[in-house]
Parts: C-alpha cells; structure tokens; sequence
C-alpha cells in the first residue's frame, strides 16, 4: 500500500526524514519506497495524488479533511482503477497528531496511526434488515401533529394520533382521537394500539362546526371532541349532527390498533423508557429538534441493513441452569433492552442459535433489530458467550498490536491507548488539535494514541489488560456526553476490576481512566497525566476471539512481568461489581453435599468425586455468576470475587475440595450412600410426617436396592403403600 502524507501546509511539524526511517522500520518497506510527504496534495501538489492513483496500488492518505475531493479526483483521472476496483484509504494525522505542542514529537505516534490504517478491514459480519414503506404514525397535540405532517406528506403516507388539541379544518389526511395505550417494535414493524372513548368519531365527522354552534355549554371545541366535564346531557349536538351521524353517547371506548413503519412522538413523555430508543422512533418535544427529525424522517422509506453487532454463543452463558437465574450481566447492561431473559427455554431457539433438547442452560434471547451495537453485552460479560462482532475481539486485537508494535518500533515511551466512538468521540479529539493549532490548547500528548471504535463500550477488560501487557503503559476511555449510565457504570467496574489485577501485581499507578470530560479544555486536561508503570518487556500473544484465554494470557504475562520490588500475595481481592473472578465459600455445618452447585455451575468449576463425598473447585474456572449460590437448598455457598496468585498463579487451574463428609452407611447391608449430615438432616425434616413412620422411617436409612427389598419383603405394608 502507498501512502501519501501531507503536512497541511506545514502546519504539522514533520520530522520527513525520521518519519520516513520509521515507516520503513515498522512497515517493512525501503525508507525511499515508503511513501512521499507533502504540503499541498489536496491543492498544488494534486498531480502527485493523480500520478499515484495511476500506478493501481493502493492508496493510503493521510488527510480526512479532503477525502471527498481526493476520491473524485481519482474518478476523474484517466487510467485510474475505479473506486470499487481499487478503494482509497485515508488517516487522520492532523487533529490526531500534528496539531499539538507536542507534534515534534510525534513521529512514533504518526508510524503507529499509518501502520494501522494499512491493515485489511476486518471480515464482513451478517446484517440485519429493515423495511420501510414509509408509513408513519404522529402522535401529539393537534396543531403541532398537523403541522409536522405538512412537512412529511409528499414522502410520507401519515397517521395522525391526535390526543388533545384543535384539528384543523380541511380533513386532508386520516386522523384519529385517543390515547396511546402500547407502542412497540422498530423500524418498518411498529405494533400501536391507542383507546377511543368520546361521543364524536373523527371518522364520520365532516367539520361541519354545527356541533359546536349548537352545544349551550361550549363543551365542543374545533378539537371535535366533548369535554365530558362540561357537557349537561342537552344532545343539541346529537340532533345538530343528524345528517352526518358521528355523534353517539352511548359508543362505548374502544381500543384500535394499527402497524406502522415510523413513529414521531411529539409528546413530552416518551412511549419507550430505555435509553437508546428504537430504529425508526422519534421523540421531539420541544420544536427545536423538529427539523432535524424530520429531515432522517423524510429519508426512511425502502429497505435497510446494518451489522449484527453482537455474536451469542450459548454454551458459554451463564445466566440460568435448571431454570435458576444467575448472570444478568447483560440484561441489566443492555440500554436497548434488546436482551431478555427466558430462563425457560429449553430446546426452542435462542437468538440465531438452538438449543439442544437436554440443554437446560438457555435463556438469553436478543433482538438484532434492537440492538444499536453498544458492546456493552461483550463488556460485562464474565465467560465470553456475548461478544462484539463489529469488529471481533481477534480483529481488534490485531490493530491494537500493531499499532503498539509499531510505536515503539519507531522509538515511542509509556504509550496510551485512548478508546473513543468513531463519531462524538472523534469529534472532540478534532475539536482538541483545531484549538490546539490555534493556540487554545495542548492538543493530544505525543504518547496518546487515538483508536475508533462504533462505541466506547465495546472493549472491555480482554482488550484493556490485553494492551497493558503488549506495552500500552495507559489505556483510557473516552465516553460521550450523553452516554447511557448503564454504561458508565458497567465501564466504571470493569476499570475497578483492571486496576485491582495490575495494582496488585505491584504495577504502581493509575493504569485505567474512564474520561467523561464535557469540554474541549476538560479534555485537554484530562490527557495530561503522567505515566504509570508499565511491562518491561511486552507481550507477543494475539487477541483470542475466546475472553477468557485471552484474559488468561494476559495475566501470565502480567505475573511473568511483575516488578521485582513486588511484594507476592496469596490473591488480590477484587471488586464484588463487575467481577470475573472468584471463589466460593461453602459453610459446611449447612452443606449437605447435595451436589445441585455442581449440576448448576455452567463452567466446570464445581465437581463431585465418585469414589467419596466431596465437593471440588477450580477456581480458574469459576466466573461469579452465582448459579451455585442460588442453586443451594441449605443457602451454604457465598462467592468471593478474588485473583489467585498462590504459586505463581498455577493453584488456579488446581482441583481443591471445598467440603467433604462422612459418608452414611446403609443399616441394612451397610453400602455408603448419601452423607451422615443429608440423612439426617432428611430424617429430622421428615420425623413428622405421617407416611414416614415405623418402618418407613427405619427404610430412609437403607441404600436404594435395600430400600426396595425390605419393602417388598413386607407384603402388608406393600398393599397399604398400594392403596
């Protein structure tokens, strides 16, 4: 790939031939053959571009500002491949780099932004479609809803919900009087259903006013609807209305329904309570957004398609066995509410996957439609059954490796990896370097190192410790002003959990940083910290699309690393929120070594022994979902989020017995069976209970196959057992 690098007028301070001698160490490339560097591509200098565009290589441009410019010029070039044959890639090196008092000290930082622009996209994922035929429900005041539907009419075919208000006096479009009572769906596949209990039926009604001229009370207003308050039960309107026949006191409410493609909700309260509204649905209350809906409105008719965001692998959840509910990570993360729970499946289809018919361990459903591909799902999620697709843990990975690679390759110190939302996020880092070119502010540190993503929360812990332990000396995340709390929450702990692992590793600093700066000079401030203390020697393994190998690679090398004036502890205690490590607690006076933990626990971590009664863990397993603790019948497990780091952290991957018992034997042939503390625990519970005395009680001391034969070795007990 070729790349093209301008300096904007010499507004960025290149080192050309340092930058030069660095794109060639990273890339692999000759120092001559790595690209040119130029002060007015998009202007004087455009023949060069055109000349390269020629040559049929691709083409990488560091400038985003002219992008638009750049690829009609390459169409408008004689003998150049088309766009679709050849496609240019552009990077941004100003805003991100260039334009801050650091931008002479920016050549590593520059490397590492174009050694990650030149890697391949990242592997297409499937896509979710929609269809719209642009039918449109407004639901509002009368004035309001008429006038929003005078500017959506020529493209729209319009519903009108009017709840209070006047009508106008043309009838140009349907128009209903109610009140919204349901309103689900998305976009092209809305469900309204809305409540009709007044006298007039808008329907029949002609506007003809005489209702009103006739009603001695003034209850009847240009809205056509009675104010009931008012009406004294004269009926003049009843007989004005003869002809036309809308008005009749004894029509009971009614309940209508209806299917639409988009909603504009003009009401105050909103018809969705979650915080990421669905594809398709509007709310504006105040007039100032008006225009701005309208306009996406005018736009959303035919058919849609968007990346299905999230993969969902159900053998790795852990959110119900036995229909016992235990991680809700993503349910309660979900700002969508795109994911529920159906601890009940069982067999059925679960999101695009299935079920098998013995599988007890379905229960998360999600709604592609919904989803808005936050990530947050992926973030929370403690054993990697929920992932972000778009791009995938391993493809990320790989970018965040080279671009680390590269940086320090080119001579970069105490790198920071600076997550942020391809849009609102990449708008206030431009908005930071153009302050910064103009003096207003530092801009971004020399050491910062800029990477988009869809959203901000779609990379957690995997990819935090994960970059840590390749040599990113920070990682931050840089969040919008409108983010959802579930989010910022969610984030909040994932960081509590990567800091405790690292700080209790002996890596002294702030490591973690979830920056919600609201303002340019926040932001400028918020990026000048110093450095933490970081791996000596970074890290070679790739990003596993599996959370927790990664996770687990990661802290091998964290242990391997640890600065040698650490001091070694057993384990590091972590943060109950958000924790994806931990041990169990048995309170064994309680545990009857019934073993109904181990039947629940969805990731191996629990075990029985066939030979004695025990019950056995390994920790490096255990994902804190509490499926266990909800599963005791005696409430004798507690979870206790931790890292064990006994003998080198290998003690995690051990079986330890947890509980034990004296096993019970049979009073009869005296075969173990059961433990001491279960049978008489059984015994005591039962002392009182009709059909267990005598013999019957004798028999809940004796195996299986005694049991069966002193029962039928009693034929008078057996025919009243019958009976």
């Amino acid at each position: 790939m070729k790349t093209l690098i301008c300096d904007c007028n010499r507004t960025i301070p290149l080192d050309r031939p340092g930058l030069s001698q660095a794109l060639a160490k990273t890339l692999g490339a000759s120092a001559e053959g790595v690209g040119d560097i130029h002060s007015a591509l998009c202007r004087r200098e455009a023949p060069a571009f055109q000349r390269a565009a020629k040559t049929g290589e691709e083409l990488l441009i560091a400038c985003t500002q002219e992008s638009r410019l750049f690829l009609e010029l390459a169409e408008q070039t004689e003998g150049s491949p088309s766009l679709a044959e050849r496609p240019i890639h552009f990077v941004n090196l100003r805003e991100t780099g260039g334009w801050s008092r650091d931008g002479t000290a920016a050549t590593p930082k520059l490397a590492a932004l174009i050694a990650a622009a030149q890697l391949p996209p990242p592997e297409p994922v499937p896509t979710v479609s929609y269809r719209s035929s642009g039918r449109c429900l407004i639901v509002g005041a009368g004035a309001r809803a008429e006038a929003a539907a005078a500017l959506l009419a020529d493209k729209l075919d319009i519903t009108l919900l009017a709840e209070s208000g006047e009508l106008p006096q043309a009838h140009e479009r349907e128009v209903m009087r109610g009140r919204l009572k349901r309103l689900t769906g998305w976009l092209g596949a809305f469900e309204a259903s809305w409540e009709s209990a007044n006298p007039i039926d808008l329907d029949l009604c002609t506007r003809c006013n005489a209702c009103i001229a006739a009603c001695p009370e003034g209850a009847i207003d240009f809205g056509y609807q009675i104010d009931l308050a008012r009406c004294k039960s004269h009926r003049d309107c009843v007989a004005a209305c003869e002809a036309a026949g809308a008005i009749d006191f004894n029509r009971s409410a009614r309940i209508d329904e209806g299917r639409f493609d988009l909603v504009l909700d003009l009401r105050q309260m909103p018809a969705f309570t979650m915080h990421q509204l669905p594809q398709g649905y509007f709310h504006v209350p105040d007039d100032a957004r008006l225009t701005k809906a309208v306009l996406e409105l005018r736009e959303m008719v035919g058919e849609f398609e968007k990346p299905k965001f999230f993969r969902y692998e159900q053998r790795l959840c852990a959110h119900s066995r036995n229909q016992q509910i235990g991680c809700s990570a993503c349910i309660d993360v979900c700002s969508a509410k795109a994911i529920r729970s159906d601890a009940s499946l069982k067999g059925k289809t679960v999101g695009r996957g299935r079920a098998s018919a013995g599988d007890l361990t379905a229960g998360i459903v999600v709604e592609p439609h919904l989803c808005v591909g936050c990530g947050a799902c992926g973030t929370v999620c403690p054993t990697g059954a929920m992932s972000y697709g778009y791009p995938g843990p391993a493809d990320l990975g790989q970018r965040v490796r080279t671009m680390l690679n590269a940086y320090a390759a080119a001579g970069g110190r105490d790198a920071v990896l600076l997550l942020h939302s391809q849009e609102e996020g990449a708008d206030r880092i431009n908005a930071l370097g153009r302050a910064a070119s103009a003096g207003r502010a530092h801009g971004l540190p020399a050491r910062v190192l800029p990477l988009a993503l869809w959203h901000s929360a779609s990379v957690g812990l995997d990819v935090w410790l994960g970059a840590f332990a390749q040599g990113a000396n920070q990682v931050w995340v840089l969040t919008g002003e409108a983010e959802a709390p579930e989010y910022l929450q969610a984030l909040s702990e994932q960081m509590a959990q990567a800091q405790a692992i690292v700080r209790g590793l002996g890596y002294a600093g702030e490591h973690f940083r979830l920056i919600t700066a609201s303002s340019t000079n926040e932001l400028d401030s918020a990026l000048r910290v110093p450095a933490a203390q970081g791996v000596a020697q970074a890290a070679t393994f790739a990003i596993q699309r599996d959370k927790r190998g990664t996770l687990e690679l990661a802290l091998a090398h964290l242990l391997e690393q640890m600065p040698r004036n650490s001091a070694i502890t057993d384990a590091i205690v972590l943060p109950k929120a958000g924790a994806l490590y931990g041990t169990l607690r048995v309170d064994s006076s309680k545990c009857t070594l019934c073993l109904s933990c181990v039947g629940a626990c969805p990731s191996k971590a629990l075990a029985d022994n066939a030979e004695q009664p025990q019950l056995k863990f390994i920790e490096k397993n255990c994902v804190q979902c509490g499926l266990c603790e909800t599963t005791c019948p005696e409430d004798a497990i507690q979870l206790e989020p931790r890292l064990l780091l006994a003998d080198g952290g290998r003690e995690r991957s051990r079986s330890r017995i947890l509980n034990e018992a004296q096993p019970f034997h049979c009073v009869r042939c005296a075969k173990p069976f059961g433990t001491l503390l279960a049978i008489e625990t059984m015994i005591t519970r039962l002392a009182g209970h009709a059909a267990f005395q005598g013999a019957a009680a004798e028999r809940l001391k004796m195996c299986a196959d005694c049991r069966v034969i002193d029962m039928y070795s009693n034929p008078h007990e057996q025919r009243i057992t019958d009976l």
